[in-house]
């Protein structure tokens, strides 16, 4: 594994969010939070470019490209963590995935920007400015479904009985996060907790009993959900090669 793996592990993680959010575009709840969500996805799928040029840039192939490395991989060859290809379900699952993913990405870019690699932190720098928002406006929903009626708290219980399993890989190292540029995940671990046990309290949400936790997206070992992603994702480019963004 090079940083190379880093760079992509980095920019799965935005593009398989990213993707994921688009899928609401038009069917968001209220007009409002539609547009909310869309904007979310596109500075996702903004940030995940960045780091695509930049890892065909590294790989010294001009064949290379950043549709190459989104379109043109099979599932294994994705580095991204299982929490961000977890479909969307209803609205509560949507939103506490992307607060649950961009607690984490505020503390990550928030140490990343101070990296060795002029590029990485250059990308995380700019990027921070757009999950500052992303945290803000996932917290804010969290909160607001977590109190708010009976029925929204229990899909927000339900949400949390999914997704919590895939919140610990976040922190687990892979191969390629132990190289010099990489951030130190267990320096942001009880940032992430801290912030996260201070939301879930305001939305009378209770974090599961800690217990196993799925982990191997990180080094290509995916569920299912992502086959289907890649599928509909990947079509267009597929069948049409030569596409580009």
């Amino acid at each position: 594994m090079s940083s190379i793996d880093y760079t992509l592990h980095l920019a799965d993680n935005a593009l398989i969010l990213g993707h994921r959010n688009s899928e609401w575009t038009g069917h968001g709840p209220i007009l409002e939070q539609d547009i909310a969500l869309s904007n979310i996805a596109l500075d996702l799928i903004g940030q995940a470019r960045y780091l695509y040029q930049y890892a065909a840039r590294q790989t010294g192939k001009p064949e290379v490209t950043e549709d190459s490395l989104a379109f043109l991989r099979d599932a294994w060859d994705y580095r991204n963590c299982l929490l961000v290809e977890q479909a969307n379900g209803d609205w509560g699952k949507t939103i506490l995935r992307q607060f649950f993913f961009s607690a984490y990405q505020f503390f990550f870019y928030e140490r990343l920007q101070h990296s060795t690699d002029n590029e990485l932190a250059a990308i995380a720098e700019k990027s921070l400015k757009e999950v500052t928002y992303h945290l803000r406006w996932s917290s804010e929903w969290t909160i607001r479904l977590g109190d708010g009626t009976e029925e929204s708290n229990r899909r927000m219980r339900a949400a949390m009985d999914q997704l919590w399993k895939f919140t610990g890989e976040l922190f687990i190292p892979a191969s390629y996060e132990k190289i010099a540029a990489a951030v130190d995940l267990s320096s942001i671990k009880p940032l992430w907790e801290e912030r996260v046990s201070e939301v879930l309290l305001q939305a009378r949400l209770e974090k599961p009993a800690a217990g196993w936790g799925q982990t191997g997206g990180k080094e290509g070992r995916h569920t299912e959900e992502l086959g289907y992603l890649l599928a509909e994702m990947q079509f267009l480019q597929r069948a049409y090669p030569g596409n580009e963004w």
